[in-house]
């Protein structure tokens, strides 16, 4: 039986690829540039330049690759169709599997950085809404409110509170996701997934995750070898017991 943990998760690189998002974007782009500009290979060029590790200012590269000259209006509105298209992505396989047939009591919970209405679209892509009880979108919450700011980590906890369960948070990238969920008492899990964008290490011992998985597969074991380790200090239940 798994142990009884409230999970909340991430989103980028945690339910689904964010490379997959990207590469939506990017073909949303170069179908608008191809129709209204007779630009043709832009998708294909982004790509190449985010796989080779590009990530600032590639519209602008891509143009310079291409031996086109580019405006900033013109980018200006390439990010705005990037952001706001209708994403073309889904779950990974291991995140399907896990929100599908995990037997459980508990709810789920989800925080994730990002423009609110670009996140939200993911959201309604993958089907989250009717699987997960209580999301947070900190672009939604104004500015200077994404993570590490405890704010949405605070209404989750606000929310979780009658559930009286320990809190832990499922992420992938250490310079932001773990360091406030981990002072605030939960349980904090890097998953490392191989085609992940932050292959990034931890800047402090306060960054790092509790544990660290590879696949969904592997969280329910991982939560129960944490809260073996961690049963011990009472700040694990500081959310639920305040």
């Amino acid at each position: 039986m798994a142990a009884r943990v409230l999970v909340v998760f991430d989103l980028d690189d945690t339910l689904y690829l964010e490379r997959d998002f990207a590469v939506s974007g990017f073909r949303a782009v170069g179908e608008w540039l191809a129709l209204e500009r007779s630009i043709d290979g832009f998708a294909d060029v982004c790509i190449g330049l985010f796989d080779e590790g590009g990530r600032g200012n590639i519209f602008d590269r891509a143009f310079e690759r291409l031996g086109l000259a580019a405006d900033a209006a013109l980018v200006k509105a390439l990010v705005a169709i990037y952001r706001g298209h209708e994403p073309a992505i889904s779950l990974a396989q291991d995140s399907a599997r896990y929100l599908a047939s995990r037997e459980r009591e508990e709810p789920l919970a989800l925080i994730t950085d990002g423009p609110a209405a670009t996140q939200g679209a993911k959201v309604r892509a993958l089907g989250l809404e009717s699987v997960i009880d209580r999301i947070v979108l900190t672009g939604a919450l104004g500015p200077g409110f994404g993570k590490p700011h405890p704010r949405a980590y605070e209404l989750v906890e606000e929310w979780a509170a009658p559930f009286a369960l320990p809190l832990a948070y499922v992420a992938d990238n250490p310079l932001k996701d773990f360091v406030t969920p981990r002072a605030r008492g939960w349980l904090t899990v890097q998953i490392k997934r191989p085609e992940r964008v932050h292959k990034v290490d931890a800047p402090s011992d306060g960054h790092r995750p509790h544990g660290v998985i590879r696949s969904l597969d592997e969280l329910d074991a991982r939560l129960e070898e944490l809260m073996e380790t961690h049963r011990a200090p009472a700040r694990l239940h500081r959310a639920t017991s305040s």
